[in-house]
């Protein structure tokens, strides 16, 4: 368990052999997605296919038959529906389609993402009420069994799986224990887990999940993905606010006639199908999960040596994304360190936190430990370019974690 890890610094791993580099001296995207991919993702777009076609209908039955395959459903219960545009556009069908226009959402928030949740259940009209932890801290089954029990118009809870404005891995097997012992159906945004965190439905109870081609599975941006109980997909007939976001009639569709509703991604969806492959030939979720867990582990372990200070505690990082606090050094500009490292060939993240100055290195994609190693010595050459000899946080930020985390 993660909470039971230890990184890197305090029990190393055997070093596997590096990855290939990124094609054509491309820098890494350090990044919760898009990522880097491998040469042989980018050269399945080099095809053009027609989208009504029999073969590009064969690779969308294969493409939701491997996505299945991860969840160990063994009672054939579930099915894969694929959702033109970005990840958010595949969570609002998810809302829109599952949340009843009747229903009532207790979103679990510790993050932007869980806030856009709150937000696009607002554009939908739904009836939600929202538990707020800030950046630090997940949502708890006790406090979530309160609030369903102060609340009995509530039909589902919603969680984001990882929460990739902080980096933190939400406690999602406790929070659906509480949701059905309470009677209520649970729905879970795994954008940026799924693929590389275990999900599957006899472990883990949900009614439907989301998430998207440009993430642990290593695809490009363009289609997002809804896996749902088949008795929720037939439910949510004729709900949808949308046309073109309705999760039933593009099931639907796919199942009479094997094609997308409208117009697919059809290179994107070739490539994702590599990435597919190249996911199962790597030991599937458990084998990502590894090889991300080690680049997490060994990338903070680097940084902790320069002195810099990760958002949380060792206990809720995730193996997707790492938030740290910007350095207290007056003469440290993240802009300037952002360009400093993509100079080195990284390109790193901008902090969305609210409280404190930060910024964010992923863990995800097609790198591996040696590059997270090269990771750390850029971003030690970067602190000297700019005359700072310690990337040690300000007694503010840390003084403000430990408040909220109380």
């Amino acid at each position: 368990m993660l909470s039971e890890h230890k990184l890197a610094a305090q029990a190393p791993f055997p070093a596997p052999a590096p990855l290939p580099a990124p094609a054509l001296g491309e820098p890494y995207l350090l990044t919760p997605g898009p990522l880097t991919t491998s040469y042989a993702v980018k050269q399945a777009m080099l095809r053009d296919w027609g989208s009504w076609d029999g073969d590009f209908r064969a690779m969308t039955s294969e493409m939701r038959q491997r996505l299945l395959a991860m969840l160990g459903d063994t009672n054939n219960e579930f099915d894969c529906v694929p959702m033109q545009g970005s990840g958010s556009f595949a969570v609002e069908a998810m809302l829109g389609s599952f949340v009843p226009r009747d229903g009532k959402a207790l979103v679990l928030v510790n993050g932007a993402y869980g806030q856009r949740i709150v937000q696009t259940l607002g554009y939908l009209g739904r009836d939600h009420v929202a538990i707020d932890k800030g950046d630090y801290m997940p949502p708890r089954g006790d406090e979530v069994a309160a609030a369903l029990d102060a609340d009995p118009a509530i039909t589902h809870v919603i969680l984001v799986h990882c929460e990739t404005s902080s980096g933190i891995l939400n406690p999602v097997a406790e929070i659906s224990e509480t949701v059905y012992a309470k009677g209520r159906k649970f729905l879970v945004d795994s954008m940026s887990a799924f693929g590389a965190i275990p999900l599957e439905v006899g472990d883990v109870r949900y009614e439907a999940m989301v998430s998207s081609a440009n993430k642990c599975i290593e695809g490009v941006p363009g289609f997002g993905f809804i896996i749902a109980r088949k008795s929720e997909l037939e439910a949510a007939k004729g709900r949808s606010h949308s046309l073109s976001l309705d999760v039933h009639a593009q099931w639907a569709h796919m199942n009479k006639t094997g094609q997308w509703r409208y117009t697919p991604p059809t290179h994107v969806v070739a490539a994702f199908l590599e990435a597919l492959r190249q996911h199962e030939a790597e030991g599937g979720v458990a084998g990502r999960g590894a090889r991300y867990t080690r680049n997490r582990d060994v990338m903070v372990a680097g940084m902790r040596e320069l002195g810099f200070e990760t958002l949380l505690k060792d206990r809720w990082l995730s193996p997707i994304i790492v938030t740290f606090f910007c350095p207290a050094h007056p003469d440290f500009a993240f802009d300037r360190f952002y360009e400093l490292m993509k100079e080195k060939g990284f390109i790193i993240y901008p902090g969305k936190l609210t409280v404190v100055d930060s910024f964010r290195v992923g863990c995800i994609g097609r790198m591996d430990e040696h590059v997270m190693r090269k990771v750390v010595e850029a971003a030690g050459q970067s602190l000297r370019q700019m005359g700072v000899d310690t990337a040690a946080p300000p007694a503010a930020a840390i003084a403000e974690r430990a408040k909220l985390a109380a």
